[in-house]
């Protein structure tokens, strides 16, 4: 059966996490109404109605949901439901066998991959970084820390706001007399296991008493509250003054959250950015297994905690419609998805990525040939 291509997409804008979450639930209910009254085209590359089930991270969650509405206007016939609950619980259900794909910032462990009642793939479709953020309202200007004293407060070394160690990393701010609340994921977490990477990376002691991983026991001296997924986070930081945690990117920033610029390994201290997100992914060149973990970055603008988040398709599908389905999504996401993900709070793919990531998605489903197009202009 030859090859087929679908027709150029229409690109999709969103105005932030709070307004895009108000966005999706509108938009999926006047897109399932319009869809019920629509036949589908007879240009379709799918010919029939496919629905498509994921689960994972929920790093990329407003990325992988905004691509699913905007390819559902356009390919009704197309339904993707992505689901955010962890990058561990995304890993298992792979395994499992129970989705059709799902999502993981940590990727997937060759004996993971090995155990897939499908198989399983690993691609990355975008990335960003783990900020750490706080809650100190009147703070002027923003919180500074340099690595060692990020790590004593994430130890339960430094317990409150006033201590010497803050002062002296910010000599023009003055800081509340508030004890540090640590606010950290109690659920299995990619942004976990990066921060974690990271911190092992630069702190023998972090590796010695801690260690890494999706879940690790946390100190016991200080006041650590842990609470369940981003949405989660974000709330309890919000919630609680002198609080103090981590986030991806994306969260962060369409919550107004404050965000630590944090001491690189050049000893510059730099703000989260996607620019400084893409200046850390240019330092490490991706190997052919797309496993590769940044935990320490090199670069003078490079900030210190980054992550690609990977996509995991099924490495075969008995349904060929949804080995078509997987490839479209995944085409989106490397065309118009790369174009939209700044917007979101998301750092485009290297162009070198992209390339290899579309060659071998190109490989699920023989029925369909997909399509790498140059990207729009920033």
């Amino acid at each position: 059966m030859s090859k087929v291509q679908r027709p150029q997409l229409r690109l999709e804008r969103s105005r932030g996490r709070r307004s895009l979450l108000r966005y999706i639930a509108l938009a999926c209910l006047v897109l399932v109404l319009a869809a019920c009254r629509r036949e589908i085209s007879e240009d379709s590359p799918l010919g029939g109605r496919v629905s498509l089930t994921g689960a994972g991270a929920g790093f990329p969650a407003i990325l992988y949901q905004s691509w699913a509405i905007s390819l559902y206007r356009d390919m009704p016939e197309l339904k993707i439901n992505y689901q955010s609950m962890g990058s561990g619980a995304g890993v298992k259900q792979v395994v499992r066998g129970v989705v059709d794909f799902g999502g993981s910032d940590i990727g997937m462990t060759p004996e993971e991959i090995d155990e897939a009642k499908h198989g399983a793939l690993m691609l990355p479709m975008t990335a960003g970084a783990v900020v750490l953020a706080y809650n100190l309202p009147d703070l002027d200007p923003p919180l500074r820390l340099r690595r060692q004293t990020y790590t004593d407060i994430l130890l339960g070394k430094i317990t409150r706001w006033r201590a010497p160690e803050i002062a002296a990393d910010n000599p023009d701010a003055n800081f509340p007399d508030l004890p540090i609340t640590v606010i950290h994921r109690a659920d299995g977490s990619g942004a976990t296991a990066v921060l974690t990477a990271h911190l092992a990376a630069i702190s023998p002691e972090w590796d010695r008493r801690i260690g890494v991983g999706k879940n690790v026991d946390w100190p016991r001296t200080g006041r650590f509250v842990g609470s369940k997924g981003n949405d989660g986070m974000t709330n309890q930081i919000l919630l609680v003054a002198g609080s103090f945690g981590y986030l991806d990117y994306s969260f962060a920033a369409n919550n107004e959250v404050g965000m630590a610029m944090l001491e690189n390994r050049a000893g510059n201290f730099i703000r989260p950015t996607n620019t400084s997100a893409e200046a850390s992914l240019g330092t490490a060149e991706m190997p052919d297994d797309f496993r590769l973990f940044i935990t320490d970055p090199e670069g003078a603008d490079s900030y210190p905690v980054v992550t690609y988040t990977w996509l995991l398709p099924l490495q075969s599908y008995k349904d060929p419609l949804k080995a078509k389905a997987i490839e479209i999504f995944i085409e989106y996401g490397l065309n118009e998805g790369q174009d939209v993900a700044p917007r979101l709070g998301y750092a485009p793919l290297p162009q070198a990525v992209r390339e290899r990531v579309a060659a071998a998605a190109d490989q699920i489903s023989p029925d369909y040939e997909l399509t790498l197009r140059p990207r729009e202009a920033p």
